[in-house]
């Protein structure tokens, strides 16, 4: 440790203290440490109100960890950070590295200012178990397809925990910090309605995982596709903040080589892979991936944006697309299975570009990651990664009698289909008495758009 050195500790998508690289590297750098974060209007504001609660509810539970020894202002980070270091006479500001696109600029212009004031910007990590950009192929160029991604990804491994302990680090108490940006306290929470999220922080999501390794792992290959059973991890969102990291997932599963641990793997590869593809392709955010979809045929105007309203209040028709929009807005959150089918309903049978539910995805959900969310929207897409054929249409009815075949999903979130018993709540407009008259008829006839979604595809494919 050298002698009477300062450090700031800038808190991102990290809010936790255990396995933290970036705050061991902090601790070792100098005799005290300051913990800043930085609210953002640019990433709050597209956020959406499930989003920013959970963020401010961990930033609170952070804080309490920290025992009230977290700095927060408001403001832009570029002009906040270099400010804030050179208030406590910072030598290094230490950060887990940002790889997202907003984020690389963001800290390249943070770095040169701080360099112009003789202080240091130190990346440690990443908020992956490998990080971004480390995973190629022989000749060095990056994997396109997932599953070659995962074997060499397997091989490659990761770091054990990081031995982070904030005890043994002697923080900065932030009312003493003078000269820099004004602190600022944790934001009261957004009126998210009826809508619940779950228990933030580290804690609740080292409970949340502690409960899934006794109670749901074994059989996670087996229910994770069941939308009406507790078969998920429901880890996403803390792993999205990094209220946990997957090191830390990975290291408590060493050895375990059942179908469900396997399987759970291949999820958090699959959380790398789509954060390496952002890495090299950044403008895959905004646009397609494939750039032959750029010709792809969208319907726009007053009639497809009122499609878009139905889709999105889950009044579409389709009972399994319905519930799986409900949960959404109850939940902040929707199972990953009925996430695909929405998704294919709204590009394939609405004939609606994939940004536009994309867009609704990152407003709505608690746990809304650019990576993962942009990129698994243009692989239902067809416009993306791996060998996803654009000519693979979802049927809604099949879907939700294959995977809710009790229909117990589409109960429980569109009440008014509760008198319909078993899988045949997925049509009910074969009720002998017809749909009810507080729900919708289907929006559309699936078959027919089906034909138009590969009518639509031959035109840029030639086929």
């Amino acid at each position: 440790m050298a002698g009477n050195e300062t450090s700031v500790l800038w808190f991102r998508r990290d809010l936790r203290c255990g396995d933290h690289p970036a705050m061991a590297a902090a601790g070792e750098r100098a005799d005290r440490v300051l913990a800043l974060f930085v609210l953002d209007d640019r990433l709050l504001g597209p956020a959406g109100a499930p989003r920013r609660t959970f963020l401010f509810r961990c930033l609170r539970a952070l804080s309490e960890q920290l025992d009230g020894r977290l700095l927060i202002v408001r403001g832009d980070p570029v002009e906040a950070v270099p400010s804030v270091a050179r208030a406590v006479s910072a030598s290094t500001v230490h950060v887990t590295t940002d790889t997202g696109p907003y984020g690389r600029r963001r800290d390249d212009a943070v770095c040169r200012l701080l360099a112009d004031q003789g202080v240091e910007l130190i990346g440690t990590g990443t908020p992956y178990a490998v990080s971004p950009g480390r995973v190629r192929k022989p000749d060095g160029t990056p994997y396109r397809v997932f599953t070659p991604f995962r074997r060499v990804w397997g091989d490659h491994g990761w770091r054990q925990p990081s031995a982070s302990d904030p005890a043994e680090i002697a923080w900065v108490d932030p009312d003493a910090v003078r000269g820099g940006p004004a602190s600022v306290p944790v934001p009261a929470d957004d009126d998210l309605g009826e809508t619940r999220l779950p228990a933030a922080g580290e804690r609740a999501g080292l409970d949340r995982w502690a409960d899934f390794r006794t109670d749901g792992l074994a059989e996670y290959d087996r229910k994770r596709d069941r939308p009406a059973l507790d078969g998920t991890s429901r880890l996403s969102v803390y792993l999205h903040w990094g209220c946990l990291h997957p090191r830390t997932l990975l290291a408590d599963l060493a050895g375990d080589q059942g179908e469900g641990a396997n399987a759970f793997r291949r999820e958090l590869a699959w959380r790398d892979f789509l954060a390496d593809v952002l890495w090299h392709r950044p403008e895959s955010a905004r646009r397609n991936l494939d750039r032959r979809f750029d010709g792809m045929t969208h319907d726009t105007g007053a009639g497809a944006y009122e499609r878009l309203a139905r889709w999105q209040a889950g009044q579409t028709g389709f009972p399994f697309v319905d519930a799986g929009m409900r949960q959404l807005a109850r939940e902040g959150w929707m199972h990953n299975r009925v996430r695909m089918i929405v998704a294919s309903f709204l590009v394939k049978d609405l004939h609606l570009p994939w940004w536009w539910g994309a867009r609704h995805f990152m407003s709505a959900l608690v746990d809304g990651d650019l990576a993962s969310n942009q990129h698994n929207w243009q692989w239902v897409a067809g416009s993306g990664t791996d060998a996803a054929p654009y000519f693979r249409v979802f049927n809604p009815v099949t879907q939700g009698r294959r995977f809710d075949p009790d229909g117990d999903y589409v109960r429980r979130y569109v009440p008014e289909l509760r008198t319909i018993e078993g899988k045949a709540v997925h049509e009910p407009w074969k009720a002998k008495d017809g749909v009810p008259e507080d729900y919708p008829e289907p929006m559309v006839d699936h078959a027919e758009e089906r034909q138009e979604a590969l009518r639509r595809y031959g035109e840029i494919s030639g086929r």
